[in-house]
C-alpha cells in the first residue's frame, strides 16, 4: 500500500485545527469566570443557569424547536413520498434527468438566492391572504422548501439499494398498494427515512439566512438571537446558548452518521 508524503497529514491537522479551534475557545468562554476579556478566572457553569432563567432566550428556543420539528416532519413526509415516487414510476428518460436536476437545485443554488425568492413569493402570496406575512408560518414554508430535497436524496439513496424483489413478491401474494407501502416499503426504507428526518431537524436547527428573511418580530429562533446578541456585543451567555445550540448538532450528525452506516449494512 502507497504512503502518502508526511507533509499531507500535517496539513491535514492544520486543517482540522483551523476549523474546530474557534468552536473549542467558544466553549472554553462559556465556563470562564471572567465576563468580559480572554483572561482566565477559573471554571463556572453560572453562565448556563443565567442561560436557562433569560426569558427571551427560552423563548427563542421553543421557537427554534417548533419550526425545526414541524418543517422536519412534513418534510420527511413529502421527501419520502417525492423520492418513492421517483424511483418507482417508470419515468421517461428526459422527465427523470429533469427531475434530477429540479431535486439537486435547493442543494446547489446559494441560500441567500433561495431566501431572496421566498422573499418574493411571499409577498406575492400576500396579495391572496394575510396569512402569509413574516412569521413561523412562513418560516415553516421556507424551511421546508430546502429540507424536502434533502430527505427526498436521503430517501432515494436508501431505495437504489433495496431489491425490488421483496414488493415484486407481496404482489405476487396479491398486496394493494398501501398494504405494499405500509408494510414492506417503509419498513424497507425506515434507516434513510430517520437519517433524512435527523439531517432536515439539523439544517432547520442551525439555519439562519431563510429565518433572518422570513422571520417576523414574535417569531425569533437561536440563531437570530444569537446574531442580534453578538452585533450588541459577545457575553458569556452568548457562548454557553452557542456551545449548546453545537452540541445539539454533532449529537445530531454522528446519529446520523450511524444510520447511515447502519443502512449500508
Amino acid at each position: 500500500m502507497r504512503k502518502f508524503p508526511g507533509y499531507v497529514g500535517f496539513i491535514a491537522w492544520v486543517s482540522m485545527a483551523f476549523l474546530y479551534i474557534p468552536l473549542i475557545a467558544v466553549a472554553s468562554f462559556s465556563i470562564n469566570k471572567s465576563r468580559f476579556g480572554l483572561d482566565w478566572k477559573g471554571l463556572t457553569l453560572d453562565w448556563y443557569f443565567k442561560l436557562f432563567h433569560n426569558h427571551a432566550i427560552l423563548e427563542a428556543a421553543g421557537n427554534t424547536l417548533i419550526l425545526a420539528v414541524v418543517s422536519t416532519v412534513i418534510a420527511t413526509v413529502l421527501g419520502t413520498a417525492l423520492a418513492i415516487g421517483l424511483n418507482r414510476f417508470p419515468w421517461p428518460r428526459k422527465a427523470s434527468s429533469m427531475f434530477d436536476v429540479v431535486l439537486n437545485m435547493p442543494v446547489v443554488v446559494p441560500e441567500i438566492v433561495f431566501a431572496a425568492a421566498l422573499v418574493i413569493a411571499f409577498a406575492l402570496l400576500r396579495y391572496v391572504s394575510s396569512v402569509f406575512s413574516p412569521g413561523l408560518l412562513n418560516m415553516i414554508i421556507g424551511h421546508v422548501t430546502f429540507q424536502v430535497a434533502f430527505v427526498a436524496l436521503v430517501v432515494r439513496a436508501r431505495l437504489e439499494v433495496i431489491s425490488t424483489d421483496m414488493e415484486e413478491a407481496a404482489r405476487d401474494l396479491y398486496a394493494d398498494n398501501a398494504y405494499l407501502l405500509k408494510r414492506v416499503t417503509l419498513p424497507l426504507l425506515k434507516p434513510g427515512i430517520v437519517s433524512g428526518a435527523m439531517i432536515a431537524f439539523t439544517l432547520s436547527l442551525d439555519d439562519f439566512v431563510i429565518s433572518f428573511f422570513t422571520a417576523g418580530p414574535t417569531s425569533v429562533t437561536l440563531p437570530l438571537y444569537i446574531y442580534a446578541s453578538v452585533r450588541r456585543g459577545v457575553t458569556p451567555e452568548i457562548h454557553a446558548l452557542s456551545t449548546l445550540v453545537l452540541l445539539v448538532s454533532v449529537i445530531m450528525v454522528v446519529l446520523t452518521d450511524r444510520m447511515s452506516r447502519k443502512s449500508k449494512k
